[in-house]
C-alpha cells in the first residue's frame, strides 16, 4: 500500500425500487474537509493520466461501470516512494479510494457502457495546484495496455 492512500469498503443497500450507495460520512478517518464534489466518465479502453495534486485529497468512489486506477508515489519522504499501487473499483467491489497529496494518479475505463467516478474532494478545483505528466512519456514504469 502507498502511505496515505486508503481503501474504505461503502454499503450498498438494495431496495425494492433501486439501491441506496453510501459514499462518506464527516466523521470517517478519510474525510478531511469539503470543496466540491463531482462526476467524471470515461469510455472503454481510455486513459486519463497522470496527473497528482499537491493540496486536494480525493475521495474516489465508483457507483457504475468499472475503472481501473493506478497510482505512483515518487515523494522523497515517503516510506513508499517508488512504489505502484493498481486497484479496480465498480459496483462490485464497492470501496472508496483516499488519494492524498502528491500522489500521481491515472485511470482506465474498462466497463462497457458508462464508467463514472464521484470524487469528493477537500478543496474546490484549482488548476494551478496540479502538475500533469503524459500519460507514456514519464518516469512511471507503467503499461496500461496490458
Amino acid at each position: 500500500m502507498i502511505e496515505g492512500v486508503e481503501l474504505t469498503s461503502l454499503t450498498i443497500i438494495p431496495g425494492d425500487k433501486g439501491n441506496i450507495m453510501h459514499a462518506m460520512k464527516r466523521n470517517e478517518r478519510s474525510f478531511h474537509g469539503f470543496g466540491e464534489a463531482y462526476f467524471s466518465t470515461i469510455t472503454k479502453g481510455t486513459v486519463k493520466a497522470w496527473k497528482r495534486h499537491r493540496e486536494m485529497t480525493l475521495n474516489l468512489i465508483v457507483p457504475c461501470g468499472d475503472i481501473l486506477f493506478a497510482l505512483w508515489d515518487d515523494r522523497p519522504d515517503s516510506k513508499s516512494c517508488g512504489e505502484l499501487l493498481e486497484i479496480q473499483l465498480s459496483p462490485e467491489n464497492y470501496q472508496r479510494l483516499t488519494v492524498p497529496p502528491m500522489v500521481w494518479m491515472g485511470f482506465k475505463g474498462l466497463g462497457n457502457g458508462t464508467n463514472m467516478l464521484l470524487n469528493i474532494a477537500n478543496i474546490p478545483h484549482d488548476p494551478n495546484e496540479s502538475d500533469q505528466m503524459d500519460v507514456y512519456k514519464n518516469n512511471i514504469n507503467y503499461n496500461w495496455y496490458m
